[in-house]
């Protein structure tokens, strides 16, 4: 249940990409009990009318007379896309204080199993979306002298995890683009960070693998993800969430440019 105006971001306004299922769903929880009001964007309208009456539905409780959380749906690697999602959590809300770029899913394979459709859509799915979010929601911040954006990269792309390197040149571009937007606008009041999820339980994930819906080879890459990590399991959803609740918040202004690794101790430095 909310915490409304007793939470840390009451008064903010969040973009969460990718939120209809998942980590991003969980990220929209957290930052929702924790007093934001939040636009969830997914790719297709059925998505996001799922998630959002997930939400409204015990145990969760988000939606509702307090007109937390509204829906918007649309492809966010096409040009123009991420523009109109500016724009409508302006209206719902306006304004925007907070992008979380977790818009991803890509094709996990053996790199020269890869076709040019699934290099050119784990690309599109993972760097695009993010990078178009960032050009969107800059301008804005930048007028306004105060934004949070936080993306979701890859634990991976520091381990070189079994099947994962085209995954990594794109996620990998994330952390890039990270580095650079964060000392380009940190004068302008605008942090800019990574959470990087080891492999992550979420419901959908645990389904499959359940229904034996899970992609070939899948059971050797999670093994090898496990295998990395010391804690011996992987990440819950909410634990990443909570990583981009930090992040959001007024008192992490000071961090910037970082890559929050959440893996259990994968990788350490």
């Amino acid at each position: 249940m909310s915490t409304g105006a007793a939470g840390p971001l009451h008064g903010r306004v969040a973009i969460v990409t990718g939120g209809a299922t998942g980590i991003g769903l969980a990220i929209v929880r957290r930052l929702v009990d924790d007093g934001a009001r939040v636009v969830l964007a997914g790719l297709t309208d059925a998505d996001v009318g799922k998630a959002l009456t997930r939400l409204a539905e015990p145990p969760e409780g988000l939606v509702g007379s307090a007109g937390q959380v509204t829906g918007f749906a649309g492809d966010l690697s096409v040009p123009g896309i991420a523009d109109r999602l500016l724009a409508a959590a302006l209206s719902a809300f306006g304004q925007a204080d907070i992008c979380v770029n977790n818009a991803g899913g890509g094709v996990i394979a053996p790199t020269l199993a890869h076709t040019e459709e699934t290099l050119q859509a784990t690309v599109a799915n993972n760097l695009w979306t993010a990078l178009r979010m960032c050009l969107a929601v800059l301008p804005y911040f930048a007028e306004r002298g105060y934004g949070r954006i936080i993306s979701i990269g890859a634990e991976s792309v520091r381990n070189g995890l079994t099947d994962h390197a085209v995954y990594n040149a794109a996620k990998g571009g994330v952390h890039g683009l990270t580095t650079g937007l964060a000392r380009e606008f940190a004068r302008q009041g605008i942090t800019v960070n990574v959470v990087a999820p080891s492999y992550t339980r979420t419901p959908e994930l645990d389904a499959a693998l359940a229904a034996g819906r899970a992609p070939e080879r899948f059971g050797q890459v999670l093994a090898d993800a496990i295998a990395l990590i010391p804690a011996g399991r992987g990440a819950e959803a909410d634990e990443v969430a909570a990583a981009v609740a930090f992040l959001a918040r007024e008192d992490s202004r000071f961090i910037t440019g970082q890559i929050i690794s959440v893996n259990g101790g994968s990788s350490m430095s």
